[in-house]
């Protein structure tokens, strides 16, 4: 990516290179990500949970019907990719577009290894989609859209390739009254945690874009514990790197990003739909 309209590229590249570098343990239900139905992740490609991560399944309220066609932005290594699969079955298509290429080699190897035919994977911004307007049914991310740094444009092209009547469900992260050292730290941003803005901005930027029935279907707040969790999880190596730079160690630097974001930061489920068409349905 380049220029500020886009997240950074080295923060993504970072975001993914640390998660990594220290996977969760196999099987692992994503990191506080505990609405995942814990068969259906049994049934996924053996290692793919445990690069996986995000804020809540998307999945969880989209009554996504067989035959549709879904578009998972920042689809990672693919976990939601192939959840989507099993919904759609082999008549639906499954899109899954993301920014880093070792994720979307990563998303086509394991919907191979899934043999998942309904599954495509593309390299592109969430930003500029490649795809035509009015082409999709639904729209799910989990804790991408987040590190956007041009939201709008994002919400834009949401509303730009759903077809009539179509609908979004992402899982994101959502914050209110950040410091101001947390929020311009390019590290944490790359954690979903600096790039949040509150909730009612979130909404504001959905229904900015002309998309109607926006509304927030579930929410988890964080306390401190989640908080520490996120960004030792997230980034074990940048968390590390920026402890030495301020001279403390990682868990002084843990419990000061804990004690100062406890109860400010949520997951949510946000719905929304474009208007015409016949609509989809919301579990």
């Amino acid at each position: 990516m380049t220029g500020n309209k886009h997240a950074s590229r080295a923060g993504i590249d970072a975001f993914y290179g640390d998660r990594l570098a220290a996977p969760a343990a196999a099987g692992e239900t994503p990191l506080l990500a505990p609405d995942y139905d814990p068969a259906a992740l049994a049934a996924l490609p053996d290692g793919l949970v445990a690069t996986s991560f995000g804020c809540g399944d998307p999945l969880a309220f989209a009554a996504v019907e067989t035959g549709a066609t879904v578009l998972d932005l920042g689809c990672g290594a693919g976990m939601d990719l192939l959840l989507a699969a099993e919904r759609v079955g082999p008549a639906g298509r499954v899109i899954g577009l993301d920014s880093n290429p070792d994720m979307v080699r990563r998303a086509r190897e394991n919907a191979a290894r899934a043999g998942a035919g309904q599954v495509e994977v593309m390299e592109g911004l969430i930003e500029a989609l490649p795809l035509p307007d009015e082409s999709v049914d639904w729209i799910i991310s989990n804790c991408v859209i987040n590190l956007s740094m041009d939201k709008p444009a994002a919400f834009a092209e949401i509303a730009r390739v759903l077809k009539p009547g179509g609908r979004i469900l992402v899982s994101d992260l959502v914050a209110e009254t950040l410091p101001d050292w947390i929020a311009a730290h390019r590290d944490l941003y790359a954690a979903c945690i600096a790039g949040a803005v509150a909730e009612r901005d979130y909404l504001a930027l959905a229904e900015a874009a002309g998309l109607d029935d926006v509304h927030v279907l579930d929410r988890m707040t964080y306390g401190a514990t989640e908080v520490r969790a996120l960004v030792a999880g997230e980034l074990p190596v940048a968390i590390d790197s920026l402890a030495a730079r301020l001279g403390v160690t990682r868990d002084d630097m843990l419990d000061r990003i804990a004690a100062e974001m406890s109860g400010k930061v949520r997951s949510i489920k946000l719905h929304a739909r474009r208007g015409g068409g016949e609509a989809a349905t919301v579990a």
